[in-house]
């Protein structure tokens, strides 16, 4: 049997797993486990021991569940809040006014959640309930909220950057570097949109608030302070180079503790949840990397990635050209799948495509992240559409509607960083050098 029939036998197998409500982390092993039975002479046995054993003692992994546990303090204190009540002033002359707090608030909490479905929570439960008393347009609220809560994985520190640097051996530091430039297009891209309706409908913008005494603003953004501390040490070690990313994330857990313990907004309650939640979260991805390492040595086995390698170079596609069918698969994957599942999912195959037509696997980490972020809006599996719909009440699909005009943000972004990859890559090149 060829190897593309091995591959695609392979392939229906894990569609038909997923189909039937199975775990992710169980399809990836039971369909590496049934690939080496009776497609390779090989032993699965200590085959999956050694891919779970190798997928979970990585050094660079051991950051995940600290960023994890950092953005459930954040969420579970008054931290986030304060965040947002700091930004408002400063928005109330501009387009759109405070709606603008949706972008800022969730680039600010990103950056230090590293999740989505955190990000767009803790943001949504802050500013929409005050949005809506204010009589701010509820189908932009939506949808700004929606696609902001994106930001939480593109701006570092990530946890979709970890999964990718550790899949893809790449280095994190460098993948969180890359993050910065690509953040600050998204959100200016969505304030762009923002202000733009806002300008053509200024009837469903409620008029400005009284004008605040510049002192009294600069008050209001001492709430700022804290978390702006944590976000600039953290970035700044990383950039110094005088800590790795793992003990980054490490003094970031710490710092937001000291912040929340200091505010007088931690107690053992939502310690004790903050905790448990990480751990949940934490487990849940290990066990689907774990899974994906065991795949990953049995595609390795029959040999499916250099085959579709030589099969894409036997195509003569252009760089473009193999960009838009990657578009394409991963739009189609989001509907059905959570973003870090398609990264473990495909990378095996994918990323020895990327490195055969020469892409730099830092740019593709970003690229990925940013299909990643179309898959948080598109339905049926949008996470952040069902975080807004708990929140709301508001139908999923009514949710997703709303979101499209940022969603055509996103692929614009999309496309400027594929145009232009210095955008991603220029930050990292300038802080580590070509072969930092």
């Amino acid at each position: 049997m060829d190897t593309l029939t091995v591959g695609a036998i392979l392939l229906a197998l894990m569609l038909v797993l997923l189909a039937c409500g199975i775990w992710i982390a169980m399809t990836l092993a039971i369909t590496a486990w049934i690939g080496q039975v009776f497609f390779v002479d090989t032993e699965p046995g200590m085959n999956l021991f050694i891919a779970f054993w190798e997928s979970n003692a990585s050094w660079e992994l051991a950051a995940l569940p600290m960023f994890i546990w950092m953005g459930e303090i954040l969420f579970r204190t008054k931290l986030s809040e304060q965040m947002f009540e700091g930004l408002r002033p400063w928005l109330n002359r501009v387009p759109g006014r405070l709606m603008h707090t949706t972008i800022l608030g969730c680039g600010v909490f990103g950056s230090v959640s590293g999740s989505s479905a955190a990000t767009c929570a803790t943001i949504s439960k802050v500013a929409l309930p005050e949005l809506m008393r204010r009589g701010y347009d509820e189908k932009l609220a939506l949808g700004a909220l929606a696609t902001g809560g994106t930001l939480g994985i593109l701006i570092p520190p990530s946890i979709t950057m970890v999964v990718y640097a550790v899949a893809a051996d790449a280095s994190v530091i460098r993948v969180f570097l890359a993050g910065f430039l690509p953040g600050l297009l998204l959100m200016c891209l969505f304030s762009g949109y923002i202000a733009v309706w806002s300008l053509m409908n200024p009837s469903k913008v409620p008029a400005a608030d009284p004008p605040m005494p510049f002192m009294q603003k600069v008050r209001n953004s001492g709430n700022l302070i804290p978390c702006s501390l944590l976000i600039v040490f953290i970035v700044w070690v990383i950039i110094a180079g005088w800590a790795t990313a793992t003990e980054c994330a490490a003094f970031g857990v710490l710092g937001s503790l000291a912040i929340a313990a200091w505010g007088r907004s931690l107690n053992w309650k939502n310690f004790w949840e903050g905790l448990m939640g990480a751990t949940r979260t934490s487990c849940m991805i290990m066990m689907i990397l774990a899974g994906a390492a065991f795949l990953t040595k049995t595609m390795a086995f029959t040999g499916i990635p250099r085959e579709l390698a030589e099969w894409v170079t036997a195509m003569n596609l252009s760089s473009f050209q193999l960009i838009a069918v990657l578009v394409v698969v991963y739009l189609v994957l989001g509907t059905a799948l959570d973003g870090i599942s398609m990264i473990v999912l495909t990378a095996a195959v994918v990323l020895p495509m990327i490195q055969k037509a020469g892409f730099d696997l830092v740019w593709f980490g970003i690229f990925i992240v940013l299909l990643v972020e179309i898959a948080e809006v598109t339905p049926p599996v949008g996470f952040n559409l069902f975080v807004l719909q708990n929140m709301t009440g508001r139908d999923s699909n009514t949710i997703a509607l709303a979101s499209i005009p940022f969603f055509i943000c996103l692929v614009v972004c999309i496309a400027l960083v594929t145009v232009f990859p210095q955008i991603v890559t220029y930050l990292p090149d300038l802080v580590m050098g070509k072969q930092g």
